[in-house]
């Protein structure tokens, strides 16, 4: 099982990725969680990660600390969610925020990830509470943005986005409307995300 990798980050896609590691590309799944931690293309990253073998493929996972792979470890063990919902919760709720919704059994939040059902969301109650009983929960960090980009470069972050948000388990419809409500300043397509998946959970 491949546990951790260091390398260069070449590409950046969300949620996918793609890591040089002494001339070796690595494509990596990740969460957009993970990906607001990232550092810009070209230099060093150090991911850890969680392998998953199919009989249609073999998909690295990757994160940017071992409690967000411990939590994603313990979703893929509920009944009825698999690595692709896991990552899905993981890029829709911040881990300390789906802990407390675990903790509180607000299933309703939860409801609001894309692929997570009304059941789906009382059976993560019932079977992460016991998981995430000592599960450390640290207050939320103020956002950081900056002045708004060009529109050339808004463009490109938009459709970045977009398919981001697509490929996470949103309809393309849902994705339009939810970045262009945004109206706090962005500085990339991950504030883009980020914001539209704030949005999307409050609604």
């Amino acid at each position: 099982m491949i546990g951790r990798i260091t390398g260069t980050l070449l590409e950046k896609h969300p949620p996918e990725l793609l890591i040089d590691v002494n001339g070796i590309g690595y494509e990596v799944l990740a969460p957009m969680t993970s990906i607001y931690n990232l550092p810009p293309l070209g230099e060093q990253v150090t991911l850890h990660t969680h392998f998953v073998v199919r009989e249609d493929a073999q998909v690295l996972f990757g994160f940017s600390d071992k409690q967000q792979r411990k939590l994603f470890r313990a979703l893929i063990k509920v009944s009825g969610v698999g690595p692709k919902l896991a990552l899905s919760i993981l890029s829709g709720i911040e881990a300390d925020s789906f802990v407390r919704s675990i903790h509180d059994g607000d299933s309703v939040s939860l409801v609001r990830i894309p692929g997570i059902g009304k059941k789906t969301a009382e059976r993560l109650v019932v079977e992460m509470k016991d998981r995430l009983k000592e599960w450390h929960v640290d207050s939320e960090l103020p956002l950081m943005a900056t002045a708004n980009p060009a529109p050339m470069d808004q463009d490109k972050w938009i459709q970045e986005a977009e398919g981001a948000l697509i490929a996470l388990g949103y309809k393309p419809t849902e994705a339009a409307k939810a970045i262009s409500a945004i109206k706090e300043p962005v500085k990339g397509p991950e504030d883009l995300i980020r914001f539209a998946l704030k949005g999307m959970l409050k609604q």
